[in-house]
């Protein structure tokens, strides 16, 4: 074979006129880095070729999944109050003429201002900016500093012209007429003087109360423990104890209270779930079948009713506005009246300035207030001239 029969395989065959084919070259990946990138010695830049292809099997969740994120994602009243925030400023946005969703800073700021035109409390534009906020996309959030100014400044034009109210404290004599008025005959006494008592000895928010399962309850001759599953500083629901000792006055003996009423749900046939249940006036149990969000779990409000409705039995003149938080109040004011810290007791968080504000420093104050010293050298000089 000679060097002109080799045959050539690899020649690229270009038609008349037309120049060879330009093999372009792949394009650089692009470097994947922000100001937060942190390399270290050695490591080469991460790249667009470097990340993952993400398909529909990462970005689904499971109908499971979905029904407790929808369920469980805030709690329920922070949920519905969420959802009607932002259906409002869905329809300001469109009235006018504005994207809702993203929104802009501008638009946030905008509805913020609109929402101080209107006279809105501080804390409900806290809780609507909020609500918008949390709507977003993460990385397409509206900026805070602008709408936070104006909020701040129109906190403080807020507090000169708008009085501070709270619920009155339940004080240890209006706590004994209250629980005076239970009929221990029937349930609704039972059940109300049962209330009374750990909602003052436990601190408990008016929720906590109603939350509370038969479980969640335990009484030997002592005290009676409280489990509490999960509260306003406890949002991960790891659980807290509460332990109210028992009282030598019978009228305010938790212990009896708590024996009593669980001695009436045996009775009433109940042996396990809710512990505060809604009766009749017969003295039975509600029908609580159209109840869906909480079945024979009372709410909130049904606590603050059976309060108020115990302190207008009791004859207190400011009966409308007491409510189960006077029970917290009361409570804590009489444990710092008397050199304790009710920090634990109520589960505010260590250190909280709620605690020291409302309760040590008032008490500390009048502890030391100048007319218990005139008071105390006119007795001492009464007691010389007698």
């Amino acid at each position: 074979m000679t060097e002109r029969d080799v045959e050539v395989v690899d020649a690229e065959l270009v038609d008349d006129g037309h120049l060879p084919a330009v093999v372009e070259p792949r394009p650089a990946a692009r470097p994947l880095v922000d100001r937060h990138t942190i390399l270290m010695p050695g490591e080469g830049l991460p790249t667009e070729a470097d990340a993952p292809t993400y398909t529909e099997r990462d970005l689904y969740v499971s109908e499971r999944t979905k029904v407790r994120l929808e369920k469980h994602s805030a709690p329920k009243n922070t949920s519905v109050n969420y959802k009607a925030q932002r259906g409002i400023f869905e329809r300001w946005c469109t009235e006018q003429g504005r994207v809702a969703r993203p929104c802009t800073t501008a638009t946030y700021v905008e509805y913020v201002a609109h929402l101080i035109e209107l006279g809105r409390s501080p804390n409900a534009i806290n809780a609507a900016m909020s609500a918008i906020r949390t709507w977003m996309p993460e990385d397409k959030k509206p900026g805070t500093r602008q709408a936070r100014g104006m909020l701040n400044e129109y906190k403080k034009a807020w507090a000169k012209r708008t009085a501070v109210r709270k619920a009155p404290p339940v004080t240890d004599e209006l706590l004994r007429a209250m629980v005076a008025t239970c009929d221990l005959r029937t349930p609704a006494g039972l059940r109300d003087r049962c209330m009374l008592l750990l909602g003052r000895g436990a601190l408990n928010r008016r929720i906590e109360l109603a939350d509370l399962s038969i479980a969640d309850v335990a009484v030997d001759n002592d005290f009676v423990t409280l489990h509490i599953r999960s509260s306003k500083t406890d949002q991960e629901a790891k659980g807290e104890h509460t332990d109210i000792p028992a009282d030598d006055d019978p009228l305010l003996d938790p212990v009896a209270a708590v024996r009593d009423w669980l001695t009436a749900l045996h009775y009433l046939g109940v042996r396990e779930g809710a512990f505060f249940r809604a009766l009749t006036s017969r003295g039975t149990l509600q029908n609580r079948a159209a109840a869906t969000e909480r079945g024979d779990y009372v709410t909130g409000d049904a606590i603050n009713d059976w309060v108020r409705s115990r302190a207008h039995k009791a004859g207190a003149k400011n009966w409308q506005q007491i409510t189960a938080h006077g029970l917290r109040r009361g409570g804590a004011q009489a444990i710092a009246d008397a050199g304790g810290d009710p920090t634990k007791q109520g589960r505010w968080k260590a250190g909280s300035a709620v605690v020291k504000r409302e309760y040590l420093d008032r008490a500390q104050s009048r502890a030391e207030n100048p007319w218990l010293k005139v008071q105390a050298k006119r007795r001492a000089a009464a007691e010389e001239q007698g």
